[in-house]
């Protein structure tokens, strides 16, 4: 297994899961630092570290009036705050060759989109940043098949890969999770990791947004972590019924606490497992 460090955090930890976490998109100062607060007490409290996510753009809508952000720059400069108060790494989505470069000066990983993870030329400014770079599994993608935009990646000299199950497409306006996908992925030598909460989407579904089932996403996250995931990935809001994106599957705050909890616990129940 590919083994690495994103500032403060091993990737893979035999003992803690890696947990991505944040909103969907920087909405505002505000909202971004109420979440970087709840992570940090739930840090403090359980012993586990996080990455802070947060969009600085949304450039793949459903609609062409959904909001897309308050502004690159600004959004930007909220996530590195962010990371020199709570000295929590940060990452954030880019989706043209030309955003790399930008988005590079303020965060700790950059994040490949499922819907371009066969953009060749993106995945190679991304790995010449020398930034972790997360790669989202497409929607349409093979799970073995990730290999191969990995290695896009790595023939740059860079070798912080992560991979993301996000779901595959299950006909119109459903997607799917298949464990073995997992595995599958796990047989590249990268750590693989689980999004919970993209996962559950209803893409397109809600009149031109996307919908969701979140009441699904601990049995799944739960599944995941029982199949050997190295991490997971999660958008949370504190009010997700009024989040301007992604309203659907995020998790609010104080569930997030508890999910956590119980996460953590049964990934060292499976870990322990491994050495018996």
């Amino acid at each position: 297994m590919q083994k690495f460090s994103i500032g403060p955090l091993s990737v893979p930890d035999d003992t803690t899961p890696l947990f991505i976490a944040g909103p969907c998109l920087i909405e505002s100062r505000a909202m971004a630092f109420e979440t970087a607060e709840e992570l940090q007490s739930i840090s403090q409290q359980e012993g586990v570290r996080f990455i802070f996510k947060g969009s600085y753009r949304k450039a793949n809508r459903t609609s062409a009036s959904s909001f897309t952000g308050i502004g690159d720059v600004e959004a930007l400069e909220v996530l590195a705050e962010i990371r020199q108060t709570f000295n929590m790494p940060v990452i954030t989505d880019v989706h043209e060759t030309k955003e790399v470069t930008l988005a590079a000066r303020y965060v700790d990983v950059l994040q490949i989109p499922a819907f371009l993870c066969r953009q060749t030329e993106l995945l190679v400014a991304a790995g010449e940043s020398g930034l972790a770079v997360n790669i989202k599994k497409g929607q349409f993608m093979a799970p073995e098949d990730m290999v191969l935009a990995a290695a896009k990646v790595a023939r740059t000299g860079n070798s912080r890969v992560m991979l993301t199950e996000r779901g595959s497409s299950f006909g119109y306006h459903n997607l799917v999770v298949d464990f073995r996908g997992l595995a599958k992925m796990a047989e590249s030598g990268y750590p693989v990791l689980y999004d919970a909460t993209h996962s559950l989407q209803l893409p397109g579904a809600d009149q031109g947004i996307s919908g969701g089932e979140r009441q699904y996403v601990m049995p799944l996250a739960r599944a995941a972590v029982a199949a050997g995931v190295d991490g997971l990935f999660f958008e949370i809001h504190p009010n997700p019924s009024t989040a301007l994106s992604d309203a659907a599957t995020q998790v609010a705050l104080p569930d997030f606490r508890i999910m956590v909890k119980q996460l953590l616990h049964l990934y060292r129940c499976v870990h322990a497992l491994h050495s018996l």
